[in-house]
């Protein structure tokens, strides 16, 4: 019998290089902004992904003021949180969160699409999202992502 030629190697937090990337979500649909972002903070665009180790990328968002919904979901979709107390249900819609923290839109859609443990909070943590053009990571040069 011949021995194979190739070894396939995982992922550890020694080897996993992370980089920079920066996306411009001003005329970007959220949804499709948040399936690209995710999949970068995850590092499903590496060859060594692995999914028990954090192989993935710092994500900077600016002009989350100027994402878009498509559809009616401006006005019909629903975000419900509780407050925890009897009666402490709290609803409201994309339109008034994004008046008034429109950067908090683009971070729950992102996060619905993490994993939903310590993994998925710390992959969380490399997202930085900006409702402007300024951000304060121009130090680490990112790259530009394309979201198609």
């Amino acid at each position: 019998m011949s021995k194979l030629s190739y070894i396939t190697e995982t992922a550890n937090p020694t080897t996993v290089k992370r980089d920079w990337w920066i996306i411009d979500a001003s005329t970007q649909v959220v949804g499709r902004l948040a399936t690209h972002a995710a999949s970068a903070l995850r590092g499903k665009n590496k060859p060594y992904y692995s999914t028990n180790i954090d192989c993935g990328d710092y994500v900077i968002i600016i002009n989350a003021a100027k994402a878009k919904f498509s559809g009616n979901k401006l006005d019909d979709k629903i975000y419900l949180s509780h407050t925890g107390y009897p009666g402490g249900q709290r609803s409201t819609t994309p339109k008034e969160l994004l008046a008034k923290h429109p950067e908090k839109v683009i971070e729950k859609a992102i996060k619905g699409m993490l994993p939903k443990n310590r993994m998925g909070r710390a992959m969380y943590k490399k997202l930085f999202v900006y409702s402007g053009a300024d951000h304060k990571h121009g130090v680490q040069n990112p790259k530009t992502l394309k979201v198609s």
